[in-house]
């Protein structure tokens, strides 16, 4: 991308003010945070919008599937599959497109805005004393604004309403969590593991089945909307459900796998394969562990280990657990944001300024590098919140780790 080190230096500031808030506990007005939050996603949207790169999946999924709708087309099946998700973001896309912005603007227009969201709900998620200062350190998170202004990532927009779902649940308002979280699952898949969490949170039955209801039928409404909204034949939408089940197993960008394909990307079924058992085990083994602390731990929890062993990753994968260890940090969690906002800037920044062959020579020791993040991953779980204060060890025991990571 243009002007590296001018962003670099934004993110940098970004990073800074956190820290410094974190420090010296500010309690910023919401006016004062949203400034800033508005200010430096718009900074660094503008830098990469005028840019000459931009990321593949930007120029090459997104904007094709937003295209497509423009034409009346299905947003799967007219680009054979790069786009794999329902057509709630498709049809976000065609309006900035039939507005008549500039897709590097309008493309990323959208995630912007939710992410300036989530800065409130995070605050929000945090609570109490500790909102204004929560939202604020969102606010600067480099990490969000690399997703959010240069890649353009669908994150943010399903972020805000899996912690729009949570504040609902948190209130045992059923029927709103369910559509909020059928919201999230509607932009994307992912926040599916997170589903017995929320209900969860909500104390009756009644509630729970409710929610669950409404979270299957958003994602529902939004696919039998594609033969009015894109023109699918309605014999062909099992193609478009196949199609958005279907998963590359694109592997070697993080973690074991990396090391495995020598820091290049690679179509291996049998490390996808294994690494989806190591997925569902490690998150059943975090939910029974974290089943009786609080629900914002428990996700945190859910979502780091997820990291760890993961076969496949993009560098906006690592926004999913920011807003809840942002919200409720631990002792190492300053210190594992750092970590990754540092390692997905060599990617964003750094990587860009080469061309196609020296690209893939720096991605190979970017992609292997990445193991020297996961060790901060796991010392950023919540291990001493295990269970509710009170029950068998005093409330200050129990506390101690917050208390540490606020100082």
């Amino acid at each position: 991308m243009n002007q590296p080190i001018l962003t670099a230096l934004l993110l940098a500031a970004g990073l800074a003010l956190a820290i410094a808030a974190q420090r010296y506990r500010w309690r910023l007005s919401l006016r004062t945070t949203l400034l800033v939050a508005v200010s430096l996603r718009v900074a660094v949207l503008i830098i990469a919008a005028a840019g000459d790169w931009q990321p593949v999946d930007f120029v090459q999924s997104f904007r094709p599937a937003g295209e497509a709708i423009l034409r009346y087309e299905d947003p799967v099946l007219s680009t054979d599959g790069s786009w794999r998700f329902l057509p709630m973001i498709p049809y976000a896309y065609a309006a900035t497109l039939a507005a008549g912005i500039p897709w590097e603007v309008g493309g990323r227009l959208v995630t912007v805005v939710a992410d300036v969201g989530l800065v409130i709900l995070v605050g929000k998620l945090a609570g109490g004393r500790h909102e204004a200062l929560r939202r604020f350190q969102y606010a600067c998170c480099p990490l969000a604004v690399m997703v959010a202004s240069i890649h353009g990532q669908v994150e943010p927009v399903s972020l805000v309403f899996l912690v729009g779902a949570y504040l609902a649940a948190r209130s045992d308002r059923g029927l709103a969590a369910g559509v909020l979280f059928g919201l999230a699952l509607s932009a994307k898949s992912w926040p599916i593991v997170l589903l017995p969490v929320v209900l969860m949170m909500l104390t009756t039955w009644r509630g729970r089945l409710i929610a669950l209801l409404a979270s299957g039928a958003l994602p529902l409404l939004f696919l039998v909307t594609l033969p009015l909204g894109a023109g699918t034949p309605v014999s062909r939408l099992p193609d478009v459900v196949a199609m958005l089940r279907w998963v590359r197993p694109i592997v070697g960008e993080w973690g074991w796998t990396a090391w495995l394909t020598g820091g290049n990307w690679a179509l291996e079924p049998a490390y996808a394969t294994v690494g989806q058992v190591f997925i569902y085990s490690v998150l059943i083994a975090a939910f029974w562990l974290w089943r009786r602390g609080d629900p914002v731990d428990l996700t945190s929890a859910m979502l780091l280990a997820f990291m760890v062993v993961t076969p496949r990753l993009g560098a906006q994968y690592l926004l999913w657990f920011v807003p809840f260890l942002i919200a409720r940090p631990t002792r190492w969690s300053q210190t594992a944001l750092t970590a990754c906002a540092v390692w997905a800037g060599l990617g964003y920044i750094y990587l860009t300024q080469f061309n196609y062959a020296d690209w893939a020579h720096h991605h190979s020791w970017w992609a292997m590098s990445s193991v020297l993040v996961i060790p901060f991953l796991v010392l950023a779980m919540p291990w001493d919140r295990r269970k509710p204060p009170g029950r068998n060890m005093p409330r200050r025991a129990a506390s101690k780790e917050v208390a540490a990571a606020n100082v």
